[in-house]
């Protein structure tokens, strides 16, 4: 989180507690009920501790503000409280039962949303409920209108956006509500891989959707027969084996799924799922801007798009932003050689802001968003 935040919490703890009333008193203790008996749940954020005794034990009361962390374990003495940051949590994968963050993820820039909500889901176990509340409206900034703890960053959603890059991060959403002025997602951890995703990505990697093996590794194309790493690798894509956080922080290399529903393969997914990812994917390209897109297997793009799509440069793209095309990865495409996939890679690659790609003709872009 910016630190410029943290500060504002670190002077004004004492006098956020007295500000600050909680107010969705019976929503906390109906997410206690949710998360397991005995089984550790997140306080994300939680300032001075004004619910993280009503969700239930064990509790973590996390915050970046050691003075709130500090409250926290003064208001809740049975919680474990934990100095530290929610864009960097200190857990181990699946250690968690459920997350409560009630206006703290409002504090990170829109952009770095996608990977903070992607270290939460893994830290979260298959199933864990997620209660996420959020300020609505298109303000992103240091100066809030009206607010009375000035210095602090924010950054409000729309509420089809939040709830695309909810479904993004691997969250199933059971209910989303939304006000004037919040929105409030009850959702669940899903069995499948969070988009890693943020600014200045050259390059967006699509799979179809992460197989049962993978989602349960934490890492897209983990499976030992797939050509996907070796062939990322010999491109020089990427530095590391298996590591898509590396990939996108050094390399700029970002990765999502066309569907987010795990299976044991490709074969199971429907084409209306293939086209209604798309648009979310559509969406996802609209917020960050990647320099080009990669779909890697050709199914998904010739269900939604072009049932004659063949490797290779489209002739359509995702609003000003080429797509390329290549081969599946997958072992059992294994007439495909590492060296063709890494050739691939490289093409698509070379689509980024360092290549003029030729004129392309757009798609028409989606005329409807979840609300």
């Amino acid at each position: 989180m910016e630190r410029a935040t943290v500060d504002v919490y670190e002077r004004r703890a004492a006098d956020w507690l007295a500000r600050r009333p909680p107010r969705r008193v019976d929503a906390a203790r109906d997410f206690a009920a949710r998360v397991s008996p005995g089984e550790v749940r997140l306080d994300a954020g939680s300032g001075p501790g004004s619910y993280t005794a009503r969700l239930g034990a064990p509790v973590v009361a996390l915050d970046a503000a050691l003075a709130m962390v500090r409250l926290a374990a003064s208001q809740a003495p049975g919680a474990w409280p934990v100095q530290g940051d929610l864009e960097a949590l200190p857990f181990r994968r699946g250690t968690l039962a459920g997350a409560w963050a009630r206006a703290s993820y409002l504090h990170v820039e829109r952009e770095r949303l996608p990977l903070a909500l992607a270290e939460l889901h893994h830290a979260l176990r298959v199933g864990a409920p997620v209660d996420l509340t959020m300020k609505r409206g298109d303000y992103e900034g240091w100066e809030l209108p009206g607010d009375d703890f000035p210095g602090r960053f924010f950054a409000c959603w729309a509420p089809p956006d939040l709830a695309d890059v909810v479904v993004g991060a691997g969250f199933v959403i059971d209910d989303f509500e939304a006000d004037s002025e919040w929105i409030v997602v009850n959702g669940r951890r899903a069995r499948t891989l969070p988009d890693t995703v943020g600014p200045r990505m050259r390059l967006l990697l699509c799979g179809l959707n992460p197989s049962l093996f993978a989602a349960d590794a934490g890492v897209g194309f983990a499976r030992p027969g797939n050509r996907f790493w070796p062939a990322a690798l010999a491109a020089g894509l990427v530095t590391r084996d298996r590591d898509p956080l590396h990939a996108l922080r050094v390399h700029g290399v970002g990765m999502t799924d066309l569907v987010k529903r795990a299976t044991v393969g490709a074969a199971e997914l429907a084409p209306a799922e293939f086209r209604q990812g798309l648009l979310r994917v559509w969406r996802l390209v609209a917020r960050h801007r990647p320099g080009a897109v990669c779909f890697v297997g050709l199914t998904g793009w010739r269900a939604a798009v072009d049932r004659r799509a063949k490797a290779g440069l489209q002739p359509n793209k995702i609003g000003d932003v080429p797509v390329y095309v290549m081969p599946n990865t997958s072992g059992l495409n294994a007439r495909v050689r590492v060296d063709e996939l890494a050739d691939h890679l490289r093409a698509a690659a070379a689509l980024g802001p360092m290549a003029t790609p030729p004129e392309l003709e757009p798609l028409p872009g989606p005329d409807n968003r979840p609300s």
